[in-house]
């Protein structure tokens, strides 16, 4: 009867099944699938958690590298525009040995790098060595050369410090090495403060200011065909530089080494005789030491002395020999200016020098600063150090002695470090009240009278005052013909804000360019033979100046 029950009755249709045994076998199958599933959680939970750990572990090494000493502080300007800064960045190599079709990848990278010299690519690929594709990548090409996928491409991700200006302030901020130490400028001089602070660090110089200045040193070069120039723009008060640049500068991204010598700060590293500028501190020392006053008369001056072995005569011929202490200054008399340092002596004159901080080392934000050459003090080194020859000194201890001299006489040391002057103390007084308000409206005169230097200088509205000074170069001692042409300016000059100077190394004369004379008649001239700062570093200057004023009124 079982057996029968066991058939299949095609004849009626009628089906019957063992449901007991079925119903076993389902459970069996069912107890497996939960086995093999529970086995999946497992590996899955192993897994996940592996993948967790080296995740967190590759942020824990970023985090670390973030936090050592790679990361420097963000340089700032005065107004808060990024001079300088630390960023995460990829650069891109090639293994060549795990390249597997060399033509495939040169055309795929061909797509992204089209400027690239694939000659070049293809020698190092060749050459079975690693090497760099491209540093500091951007995002864009970034996302292109992975999506390439070929195992063959390595990245690697390092800290670099980036300089959005590029050239424009290499010889204040300077360099950092390989290994992100500073080697010069700021990035040196102040290595651990921008290490140890996650703090901004915040300048004196105004990035806009700093172009401006820029721009026209470079649009006057091809006028003056110069082989360097230099500016410097400083507060006669606080001793904020606003401005510091020195031509030709370098790209601070690309970290190169440079060893010309023509790439030298000449603001703060470079020595030079500066010629007739000093002839503003010989006039101020005889005010000083009361030898003489604006009005003191000086009567049959020689035309060509004698001191020592050598001579000292007028570059001017036509100069005259009677004129006052301040005519003496305005016509930038040499024999003159050597009288009337005679009467203020040696001990006084240099003593004079040494207080407005000419003749020392300064103390500064910066390595690059020069050493100025020892004096051997004398009759004869008093007469050619009154008119600016035999003695060295550096552009920026030139801006800090100007700014003495027009401030009312008080002590400032020039910075390029942003401080609170909300509480600002002027400095202790190292000369005598008058002596500025004399010296600055002696100085305005040059600028505004015809028989004065500087007429190139006369910008309406600014008050510009100032001293010209055109030296020859000295080489192991030898003078050359080569010269350095300097204007040092102050203005307003009724109450000095700003010195401003300007330098041009080995400048020539330039017969084809047009002079625009500023005295309200638009008289023009072209064809200038002359060499000398009036016609040259003055021009030059006024020219800054026109393009900075309304910046400096308006802000300043």
């Amino acid at each position: 009867m079982s057996e029968k029950r066991d058939k299949l009755i095609l004849g009626n249709n009628e089906f019957d099944f063992n449901f007991k045994k079925n119903q076993s076998n389902l459970k069996i199958s069912f107890n497996r699938v939960a086995f093999l599933f529970f086995i999946f959680i497992i590996i899955y939970v192993i897994y996940t958690s592996k993948l967790l750990f080296l995740i967190t572990g590759d942020i824990e090494k970023e985090k670390n590298l973030i936090t050592n000493s790679e990361f420097r502080s963000t340089i700032l300007d005065r107004n808060n525009n990024i001079l300088a800064k630390s960023v995460i960045t990829r650069n891109i190599g090639i293994n060549p040995k795990e390249v597997i079709d060399v033509k495939k990848l040169l055309i795929n990278l061909k797509l992204i790098f089209p400027k690239k010299d694939f000659l070049e690519i293809e020698k190092k690929l060749n050459k079975k060595k690693f090497f760099y594709l491209e540093k500091k990548i951007s995002q864009e090409k970034y996302e292109k050369i992975f999506l390439l996928g070929d195992k063959a491409i390595k990245e690697e991700q390092k800290i670099s410090r980036i300089y959005p200006h590029g050239s424009l302030f290499s010889h204040i901020l300077g360099q950092i090495d390989d290994q992100n130490n500073g080697i010069s400028g700021i990035e040196k001089y102040y290595d651990y403060e921008l290490r140890s602070s996650e703090k901004s660090f915040t300048l004196t110089v105004d990035s806009n200011i700093q172009h401006l200045i820029k721009e026209q040193l470079l649009n006057f070069k091809s006028v003056f065909n110069y082989v360097g120039s230099a500016a410097i723009l400083m507060h006669v008060d606080n001793g904020e530089i606003i401005s510091m640049i020195s031509l030709p500068d370098y790209d601070l991204n690309k970290r190169a080494n440079i060893n010309d010598i023509n790439y030298i700060n000449r603001v703060s590293k470079a020595l030079f005789e500066f010629g007739s500028v000093f002839k503003t501190f010989t006039y101020a020392s005889g005010l000083e030491e009361n030898v003489i006053n604006v009005n003191t008369k000086f009567i049959d001056l020689e035309k060509k002395i004698k001191c020592g072995k050598n001579f000292i005569g007028e570059y001017d011929k036509d100069i005259p020999s009677n004129l006052t202490a301040e005519e003496i200054l305005i016509r930038s008399g040499n024999i003159g200016s050597v009288r009337i340092g005679q009467k203020v002596g040696v001990d006084n004159y240099s003593s004079f020098l040494k207080k407005l901080g000419l003749l020392d080392k300064i103390n500064f934000d910066i390595e690059e600063v020069a050493q100025p050459l020892p004096i051997k003090w004398g009759k004869c080194k008093l007469a050619t150090s009154s008119f600016g020859h035999g003695v060295t000194t550096t552009l920026l201890q030139l801006a800090k002695a100007y700014s003495i001299i027009s401030n009312g006489g008080f002590e400032v040391n020039p910075t390029l470090i942003k401080k609170n002057n909300n509480n600002y103390v002027p400095n202790k007084r190292i000369l005598k009240k008058d002596v500025s308000k004399n010296v600055n409206n002696t100085l305005r005169k040059i600028v505004t009278k015809k028989e004065g230097t500087a007429e190139f200088a006369n910008i309406e509205g600014y008050e510009i005052a100032g001293k010209t000074g055109t030296a020859q170069k000295s080489i192991n001692g030898v003078y050359v013909n080569s010269k350095v042409n300097t204007f040092a300016s102050i203005f307003p000059a009724s109450s000095p804000k700003f010195v401003f100077i300007v330098l041009l190394d080995e400048p020539k004369a330039n017969q084809e360019y047009v002079y625009n004379f500023r005295d309200g008649t638009n008289f023009k001239y072209k064809g200038n033979f002359r060499n000398t700062a009036g016609w040259t570093t003055v021009e030059v200057a006024g020219k800054i100046i026109e393009k900075i004023g309304p910046i400096l009124a308006t802000k300043y």
